[in-house]
């Protein structure tokens, strides 16, 4: 087997012509850098090759490789001929593989599935840690779902790992610029590196990670049928990912520009930094599907460390490397080409540990309700069935109170003012126990944070300065709402100067309805009544809706810790 690898003496191309010269391949370390390539090979073994992947590719051909590997990038700066180093793999009788991180550049690869099946060669973009490792293992975890309502994937590296400068460019690329994501059900706009997340990469780490663009966000919504997809990275030193979020934040807001300028002085700051934290990085992957009408939470979890973590986005190729003969012709996403046995045996010689966990994932509602939440219409399951984001679109009736209490209490908690057939969307986010939810009634919003109760049965709903414990009874197959204690700052409220609640969910004509009506301490006065009808947002997977969801900036967990 001959392998040439572009960017060979790079961060992701180097590890992977170390990988190969272990199962004894024949490399040639390609690059615009003969003497960059001349003295990889002379520590590492492999035969430098000089190519300049924009000018003349002839050495590619000359070098007779059976496969051809893109390690260089940026995939997303790749001009006006993305894939001119693939169709010369083709014309030439050599399968191609890449490390494409970009979700556009590794969809669009397909366009050349007849050509590569004319020539009967491999085409395969993002076989590297995403889309591939993160397929394999979504694939694995998915096995048995009747339904998958998330997917959730981070990469968490160690400080003292290697940085290339076409990682940094992308990173800087991406912060504060705007994101396509699948969630709930709808195609949506937000931003990049935003949403933090603490997650748990092994027992007291705990690290930060951000959404950030990949593959997974633009093929798995349709490859896995999922409700929602997301993608996060982390840095695992908390001042040098509060700096990307900083910059992330004044990009959004107009007060930098793109900040790819930022590269060569982010580059050394992170080189400067490198002798702190640790070598210790990796990978999780996190499925919430239904088994037999019960949501289940399954983690893959991916630990490398004595620096190995480095190695993990060349494993991909080096399993598709190792039985190319036995993979079918033709051009596509590296999604479906590889299992998770075969990865981790790529990885068997590396100190690389992997497992998975799997624990119910009941949502807030339902474990308030309990035993009675069997016996809820099928339309208010679903709309309390959040495991990521989900957002419910309708009409309703708004009615106010007149007295100066109603309209004191309407004005500090934000309520609609009056109307009839106002639309209404209300959106909840899933904030590990919680849940944050959003209403919008034609543009007027206000939002609240619920959270589980010491009391079964109950749950705490938090207004700002206010919280307030409500009951949720069920009866004749409606959801009521009760207020039953209340706090101002974490000092209890006296019951007699209590709202009044008189709120119920049900369904008619098998749709969701809701009547919230809420009276004034002492008085008794109306404050507001608002009611009316929901249905869940729906998109499709192929088509991008562009629609504003920011979610909110408050730090949870993706396991529900």
């Amino acid at each position: 087997m001959k392998a040439l690898i572009l960017g060979g003496y790079g961060v992701f191309g180097g590890f992977l012509a170390r990988l190969l010269l272990r199962d004894g391949v024949e490399v040639a370390v390609a690059g615009r850098d003969l003497a960059k390539a001349s003295d990889f090979a002379r520590r590492h073994g492999g035969r430098p090759i000089r190519v300049d992947i924009g000018g003349d590719l002839a050495p590619v051909a000359d070098a007779a490789p059976d496969v051809v590997v893109d390690a260089a990038g940026p995939f997303q700066a790749y001009g006006a001929d993305p894939y001119r180093l693939a169709r010369f793999c083709i014309a030439h009788g050599m399968d191609y593989l890449d490390f494409s991180d970009d979700g556009a550049f590794t969809a669009g690869i397909a366009a050349l599935d007849a050509e590569a099946k004319r020539a009967g060669r491999r085409v395969l973009s993002g076989v590297s840690t995403v889309p591939a490792i993160s397929a394999a293992a979504a694939a694995r975890l998915g096995e048995g779902f009747s339904e998958i309502l998330s997917i959730e994937s981070a990469i968490l590296p160690g400080n003292r790992a290697p940085r290339g400068r076409s990682v940094i460019a992308s990173i800087l690329g991406q912060a504060g610029a705007p994101l396509k994501i699948w969630r709930g059900g709808v195609w949506r706009e937000q931003t990049g590196w935003t949403d933090r997340r603490r997650l748990e990469l092994r027992p007291g780490d705990r690290r930060s990670a951000s959404l950030m663009g990949a593959p997974d966000l633009v093929l798995f919504p349709a490859r896995f049928q999922a409700r929602s997809v997301l993608f996060r990275a982390g840095l695992e030193l908390g001042a040098m990912h509060d700096g990307l979020t900083l910059l992330s934040l004044m990009r959004r807001r107009g007060l930098l520009p793109g900040p790819t300028w930022l590269v060569s002085p982010v580059l050394w700051a992170a080189r400067l930094a490198k002798p702190f934290g640790t070598d210790r990085g990796g990978m999780i992957v996190e499925i919430v599907g239904m088994v037999r009408g019960e949501p289940v939470r399954r983690r893959w979890r991916l630990l490398a460390e004595a620096g190995d973590g480095p190695f993990i986005p060349a494993i991909a190729a080096r399993a598709v490397i190792r039985r190319l003969g036995g993979i079918a012709p033709g051009a596509r996403p590296c999604i479906a080409d590889l299992s998770l046995a075969e990865l981790e045996a790529a990885a068997s010689d590396l100190a690389v540990r992997f497992d998975i966990a799997e624990t119910a994932a009941p949502t807030l509602f339902q474990r308030a309700t309990g035993a009675r939440w069997a016996e809820l219409p099928a339309s208010i399951r679903r709309t309390h069935a959040v495991q990521d984001m989900e957002s419910f679109s309708g009409l309703a009736d708004v009615t106010r109170g007149a007295g100066p209490v109603a309209r004191l209490a309407a004005w500090v908690f934000g309520f609609p003012p009056a109307g009839n057939g106002v639309r209404v969307r209300v959106t909840k986010w899933r904030q590990g126990d919680g849940e944050l939810w959003q209403r919008d009634f034609g543009g007027a919003k206000f939002r609240s944070h619920l959270s589980p109760s010491v009391r079964p049965g109950h749950i705490i709903e938090r207004f700002g300065l206010f919280a307030y414990e409500l009951a949720l009874p069920v009866a004749a197959g409606c959801l009521h709402f009760g207020v039953r204690r209340g706090w101002f700052l974490g000092l209890p409220i006296p019951r007699r100067l209590l709202p009044r609640s008189e709120t119920r969910e049900f369904e008619a004509g098998g749709k969701f309805h809701f009547d919230v009506a809420l009276y004034a301490p002492l008085t008794d006065a109306l404050i507001v009544r608002y009611q009316g009808w929901l249905d869940a947002d729906a998109g499709c997977p192929a088509q991008h809706e562009r629609r504003l969801e920011e979610p909110p900036s408050e730090v949870g967990t993706v396991d529900g810790d």
